[in-house]
């Protein structure tokens, strides 16, 4: 036709050009607009990501509510007579919902315009190099960072796909308490939310293929299973799902092995995967893998202008990672210094009630690397936690050569909290004189980790050798 042109898309150009919404994207979007980048931030689905909407701020507040739960039947420890607890799921739901609108104004759209960022509420594919579509526009970009997350993993069960199944996305909208869940994982989620609708008054039996929090210390895991299998979550381990099907209004797991577990909900927690079909990440030259985006340390990608964060890169799945990442990707992508991850000191905390804490090596991992020195604080030893009755619990630190800190394990109350200082003390390498001679307040639950510290010299200070000296200078005055 005569006169005919192609529409074409209206352009944005941009320093900078965030795709996803979540932790990792929105303190790059932040960060760089503060520092006079032109950026582009766009999010086809909620503002806040996971965390806000479906993981940390959701499952800790109901965590919350379930606390409260035991904390009244538990009352009786201090002489308190509470009764039983009464459970309106109605009223948590909405306290959960509370929580989420309460941080949700950080997240928003609103914000982030303000702050003089453009917000584009649609899905990004890139059609190039230094291009990508976005709804009715394109947005051509000096770097782009891929910070698009994970979705939970379903395992290829037979029959799972034909019963309505939850998962972390879906379980925090369900309008009537289960009446007994189902959880396939074993994992932090898993075992999270099984502590927690146990205490809401749900049954609950976990389904784990190997054993649960695989990939925490076993020594500590085990003050976490003795007290949720008390508490009567059904824990089955070494259990694999072998077929789910409806049964009448049920609904039943066939286990390798033929055990049958019948229950009116199924929740899906065997761990995540990264978020990356879609994007087209090939015309821009960007390697993946069904494991994440690949990067290098600087978090790189093999297209030099593209970098990718958090979740979306296969490792560490936390929060806390990926908005470590994003600051690795300022100091890259706007200031050109070679900032690079050291992940030596990556912490993660396991929420149930006690809490389980690590960052640095585990006793395994550290052994295999030659000879440790492995220091252990029992909270039954700590005042603190006596007056309070948390006394389930420990500190555990690995130290090697010359003691030096390569690692710190807490199960117990607070142990998220508890946790930090050892952090530190791990990514600087320090030594555990250093904590030893720490002044703690008394009392406090930070005396463990310091009464910890101090074991790894009660040896050497109350030897003989020591007594002699000792009597050797009371004989000269």
């Amino acid at each position: 036709m005569l006169g005919w042109r192609k529409r074409t898309m209206p352009t944005i150009e941009a320093d900078i050009c965030v795709i996803g919404g979540g932790s990792g994207g929105l303190s790059v979007a932040a960060g760089a607009v503060q520092l006079g980048a032109r950026t582009v931030l766009i999010e086809k689905g909620r503002m806040g990501g996971d965390c806000l909407n479906y993981g940390c701020v959701p499952s800790k507040a109901l965590l919350a509510a379930a606390k409260a739960a035991a904390g009244i039947g538990r009352a009786r420890r201090f002489g308190v007579d509470a009764g039983t607890p009464a459970v309106d799921f109605a009223r948590v739901r909405a306290h959960v919902r509370d929580v989420i609108a309460a941080i949700a104004p950080q997240d928003s759209v609103a914000r982030f315009t303000g702050l003089g960022v453009t917000v584009l509420p649609v899905a990004a594919r890139f059609v190039d190099r230094d291009t990508v579509e976005a709804g009715g526009d394109r947005v051509r970009a000096r770097r782009f960072v891929v910070a698009t997350g994970s979705s939970p993993f379903i395992p290829p069960v037979p029959g799972l796909a034909d019963i309505p199944y939850l998962t972390n996305e879906t379980v925090f909208d369900i309008e009537a308490r289960p009446e007994h869940l189902l959880i396939v994982g074993g994992g932090p989620i898993g075992i999270e939310m099984a502590q927690a609708y146990r205490r809401l008054g749900s049954r609950v039996t976990v389904l784990e293929a190997a054993t649960i929090l695989p990939k925490d210390d076993p020594e500590l895991v085990e003050v976490v299973r003795r007290r949720v299998a008390a508490e009567g979550v059904d824990l089955r381990e070494g259990a694999k799902v072998a077929a789910i099907a409806r049964q009448a209004d049920r609904i039943a797991a066939t286990l390798e092995g033929g055990d049958r577990i019948v229950g009116s909900h199924v929740l899906v927690a065997a761990g995540r995967r990264p978020t990356v079909a879609g994007l087209g990440l090939e015309n821009a030259g960007v390697a993946y893998t069904a494991k994440g985006v690949t990067v290098d340390r600087r978090l790189r990608t093999s297209n030099r202008r593209i970098f990718a964060v958090g979740d979306a890169t296969g490792g560490y799945q936390f929060t806390h990672v990926a908005g470590y990442h994003a600051g690795i990707v300022l100091r890259n992508a706007l200031f050109r210094l070679p900032a690079r991850v050291d992940d030596r000191a990556v912490p993660w905390v396991t929420y149930t009630d006690p809490e389980l804490a690590q960052v640095g090596l585990g006793e395994r991992a550290a052994r295999e690397r030659g000879a440790v020195h492995v220091l252990r604080w029992p909270f039954a030893e700590n005042d603190r936690a006596q007056a309070e009755r948390e006394t389930d619990g420990l500190v555990k630190v690995v130290t090697g050569r010359r003691g030096r800190i390569l690692g710190a394990g807490i199960v117990g109350a607070q142990a998220g909290e508890l946790i930090q200082p050892w952090i530190l003390a791990v990514a600087r390498g320090m030594r555990i004189g250093a904590m030893a001679q720490m002044i703690a307040p008394y009392p406090t639950l930070g005396e463990a980790g310091k009464r910890a510290a101090g074991s790894y010299f009660t040896p050497a200070l109350f030897s003989d050798r020591t007594r002699r000296i000792v009597r050797l200078l009371a004989r000269l005055g």
